[in-house]
């Protein structure tokens, strides 16, 4: 398969950061040519004139497992959130459930120029989560989450540690690296709160057998700490580093409640954070010290988290968060829109330690991007306005007229190709009636 992109305007974010105007060739799942492209032969091509091409965006902190949970856990603090609504409901899934709650999260994160995510799916039926993803085309790096500790979690929820640990394993063995990579695993601890050291430990050993990521959640809640504090004598990131989870392969959502050693910890050991505007603010947490991290060189991407903390997967939403709520305290070029921007793309790909394959849009590097129309009224006048900033300040995730992930159209002219939009609409609703029903016997 050979796709061409014709007349595009063409945010590269290479090592220059680049913004040209021409043409994209695609051979596969590739970018083969960027720049002026005559005399070949494609077997689709797409006229992009007026249109600005971009790499698809990377979050790097989804629950696609929690997307039928929009507006079901509204207006409530972290810990509340979770034991009143989040986990009971988790605890209610059934295999179809969780394969439309995927399929319904994976559409919204398409359609909104999202190519790549690091998911956390729920204790049961991540398999089904996994085939979802495997249908919808996006480029994922999920696992199932692990919980082998707490007593107020739902019976449902509550694991034994030697068979949370099997099941990752097995779901590793499955789905790592299928479609020639496109799906990879990642171990999910959900937070040390939920997690017994042993199975923590035995955690860091098979992310180094198997060299995958590590992805949970630290530092998004003063409650959250005091809890991991009265537990195991020392704050979150302090105990991982302690534990020896803290190292390159580890991806820490939120990182709110920071302190300086465990600022310098993340520094130093190559900890990656992935910073989640949208979902700190409507929960209460907090702001996360961004600027801080950024300015001590710490890897920062972004993420949305999941729909009912957010209660979207748009990250023009996190963006221009991200953007505009450090500047009341750390001024007004704080975070810059190319600073996001680069969170949003390039930074999700080391995130991942993908950065070698996307991110950019570079000859070599897998075809993921978006095609932007940024011709409304609410993007004029353009003239001598910067391409990014108008991106992150801007636009809107309706703009998205195109993705494509993988070197495959995942959507076109706003036209999903990989999934019925109407089926997954529509079993989505029958879904969630279906576990709400179930919510009074879960515990």
């Amino acid at each position: 398969m050979r796709l061409l992109i014709k007349n595009a305007e063409i945010v590269t974010m290479n090592a220059k950061e680049e913004i040209i105007h021409g043409d994209i060739l695609i051979e596969e799942d590739r970018i083969v040519d960027i720049g002026e492209i005559t005399d070949v032969q494609a077997d689709k091509v797409i006229d992009a004139s007026r249109r600005t091409v971009v790499p698809g965006f990377i979050q790097t902190h989804i629950h696609l497992c929690q997307t039928l949970f929009r507006g079901q856990a509204d207006d409530l603090e972290l810990l509340d959130w979770l034991k009143k609504r989040i986990w009971p409901l988790e605890a209610s899934h059934d295999a179809e459930s969780s394969y439309y709650s995927a399929m319904l999260g994976a559409g919204e994160l398409i359609q909104s120029g999202t190519t790549s995510i690091v998911d956390m799916e729920t204790v049961h039926y991540a398999d089904e989560a996994f085939q979802a993803m495997a249908q919808s085309g996006i480029r994922v790096m999920s696992g199932k989450v692990m919980m082998d500790k707490g007593d107020e979690v739902p019976l449902r929820l509550r694991e034994k540690t030697t068979e949370s640990i099997q099941a990752s394993v097995d779901l590793l063995e499955k789905w790592h690296n299928y479609d020639n990579g496109r799906i990879q695993y990642a171990f999910c601890p959900r937070f040390v709160v939920s997690c017994t050291e042993e199975l923590l430990v035995e955690v860091r050993e098979l992310s180094e057998k198997y060299n995958v990521r590590v992805h949970t959640h630290a530092s998004e809640n003063r409650g959250e700490i005091e809890l991991v504090e009265r537990e195991r004598g020392m704050r979150n990131v302090v105990y991982l580093d302690h534990i020896g989870l803290a190292n390159h392969r580890l991806i820490l959502a939120h990182c709110i409640w920071l302190n300086e050693e465990e600022k310098r910890i993340i520094r130093e050991r190559g900890v990656k954070v992935s910073h989640c505007p949208g979902s700190n603010l409507k929960l209460a947490s907090g702001i996360s010290d961004v600027p801080g991290l950024l300015s001590g060189e710490a890897f920062v991407s972004l993420g949305a988290d999941g729909a009912p903390c957010n209660n979207n997967l748009d990250m023009f939403n996190e963006m221009r968060l991200a953007a505009i709520i450090h500047k009341p305290h750390c001024g007004p070029t704080a975070m810059d829109a190319k600073t996001v921007f680069r969170m949003a793309t390039i930074g999700g790909a080391k995130a991942m330690g993908l950065d070698h394959e996307i991110g950019s849009l570079e000859v070599g590097k897998k075809a993921d991007l978006a095609i932007l129309n940024l011709n409304g009224f609410h993007m004029y006048p353009s003239f001598g306005v910067d391409t990014i900033s108008r991106i992150v300040y801007s636009a809107t995730r309706a703009d998205v007229e195109t993705t494509i992930i993988n070197g495959q159209v995942a959507m076109e002219n706003r036209v999903m190709k990989t999934m019925d939009e109407s089926i997954v609409l529509k079993e989505s609703n029958k879904a969630i009636k279906r576990l709400l029903a179930k919510l009074p016997h879960v515990f």
